[in-house]
């Protein structure tokens, strides 16, 4: 028999069906038993009166919380039953693997007259038997929004006739900063994973492709322990040829609103999930990013607002310092109260392929800030200029024959570009409310990751 998903089960009322799937829950008592059954569509109840099929009495007895079974039954109309008002009633089940007791507790367990609480396993228990985290509720409901966010990227990004590309991510030299690579064997020489698509985007560019975008993962071997780093992670990452910085900021606004209206549109129930039992401010927060004008400020400015919380910040502001988690939510929190895109940072803090402002200080970089989060896209308009990045390389010690090739590509016909990367994990807390990276990859890497 073809299986059925559950949440095709009322397209079925009243015919044989077969399920499968893994016990949420088990309620077995002398008469009757009760089974919650999950798959990846939804749950349903499967009811079992037990002196109509005692043979089945035996293996509902075996049954324990994520064990996965095979059901066949008929799916009938029940208003009493809380899941759709549905239920199967079985007359056959299969226990295809019966679980062992479970080495984590995935949600907390609240008191009760009749038995203590337990306290929910901690990130890193979880992160080791990730495979069973991931069977909950809002795991499964966060990489549907997650999937839904994809597809609205690259519809937008194709619909503007972007091309899709994929490069390398075994490179001869680092793309941002050095100290930040992993060092791999290549062969019988060194090579580094990619922090950036960032060089060969460029190269796109020189080849007249105009319009590209690349969804792939980047590595970062920075040790850093918050919540909002990892050492591997995904990017979203534009270029368009002939434009500015201000265009790069227009694409960026214009993708967020899409994806964020998109996502809405087409996972309701999940936001509408996530809203009540993550974030109760999920919905309110997403409608006003869409509604609103993203503020534009430079980064001198910016600091000259933060110097007016300095006493209430860990790290104190000044210009010429990296900002810092707080000072970005302090911009979209309390000063601005809406996205903000910052600009034109101090050179000493950005990468050297990006262009040299007038003042000969600053660079054209932007970075978006979106409330709860921080930092979601980091841009900038390109250095097209073939002296002044030269100068740039040999200003940062490094030696321009390891970037001769990329030198190159304004030596030939160089085009005047910017581009930006947006974080997709970033943009999936924000999405869903999940606060904490390693709880939307499915498989984290980070700095403590021990177990791979």
């Amino acid at each position: 028999m073809e299986r059925t998903y559950i949440a095709d089960i009322k397209n079925n009322l009243g015919k044989p069906v077969l399920v499968q799937g893994f016990v949420e829950n088990l309620r077995d008592s002398k008469y009757m038993a009760f089974i919650v059954l999950k798959d990846i569509s939804g749950k349903i109840q499967i009811t079992v009166e037990k002196e109509k099929l005692p043979e089945l009495c035996p293996v509902i007895a075996s049954l324990t919380q994520d064990s996965v079974i095979s059901v066949v039954g008929t799916a009938v109309e029940n208003d009493f039953v809380k899941m759709g008002g549905v239920e199967i009633i079985p007359e056959s089940i299969t226990a295809e693997s019966i679980a062992d007791a479970l080495p984590i507790v995935r949600k907390e367990i609240p008191a009760t007259k009749k038995r203590p609480g337990v306290e929910r396993s901690s990130i890193d228990q979880r992160i080791d038997y990730r495979w069973i985290d991931l069977r909950t509720d809002e795991n499964q409901l966060m990489f549907k929004v997650q999937t839904a966010m994809v597809n609205a990227m690259r519809e937008f990004l194709i619909d503007r006739n972007f091309i899709e590309i994929h490069t390398p991510k075994l490179i001869g030299a680092a793309s941002e900063s050095g100290a930040e690579v992993f060092e791999v064997k290549y062969f019988d020489r060194l090579a580094y994973l990619a922090q950036s698509p960032q060089f060969y985007k460029q190269m796109a560019m020189a080849s007249g492709f105009e319009r590209i975008f690349e969804v792939g993962p980047v590595f970062r071997a920075e040790k850093s322990y918050t919540q909002r780093h990892a050492a591997e992670f995904w990017m979203s990452e534009p270029e368009i040829a002939f434009a500015d910085l201000n265009d790069d900021m227009e694409l960026a606004e214009a993708m967020i609103k899409y994806v964020i209206s998109y996502v809405m549109e087409n996972c309701k129930s999940e936001l509408e999930f996530l809203n009540k039992f993550v974030d109760k401010g999920l919905l309110e927060r997403l409608n006003s990013v869409v509604s609103s004008d993203f503020a534009r400020v430079t980064y001198t400015d910016a600091v000259k607002e933060l110097e007016k919380y300095n006493d209430e910040f860990d790290y104190k502001v000044y210009w010429g310092c990296d900002l810092q988690t707080e000072h970005e939510r302090c911009l979209t929190e309390r000063i601005f109260k809406r996205p903000v895109f910052v600009t034109d940072y101090p050179k000493e803090i950005k990468a050297f392929y990006m262009r040299l402002n007038d003042d000969g200080k600053t660079v054209a970089a932007v970075d978006l800030l979106v409330m709860g989060i921080g930092e979601i896209i980091g841009g900038s308009q390109r250095e097209e200029r073939l002296d002044v990045l030269t100068e740039r390389i040999e200003e940062l010690g490094l030696d321009p024959k390891d970037y001769w090739w990329y030198l190159d590509l304004r030596r030939y016909g160089g085009v005047k570009h910017s581009g930006f990367g947006l974080g997709f994990e970033r943009l999936v807390m924000y999405l869903t409310g999940i606060s904490n990276i390693r709880d939307v990859l499915p498989f984290p890497r980070t700095t403590g990751s021990a177990d791979f």
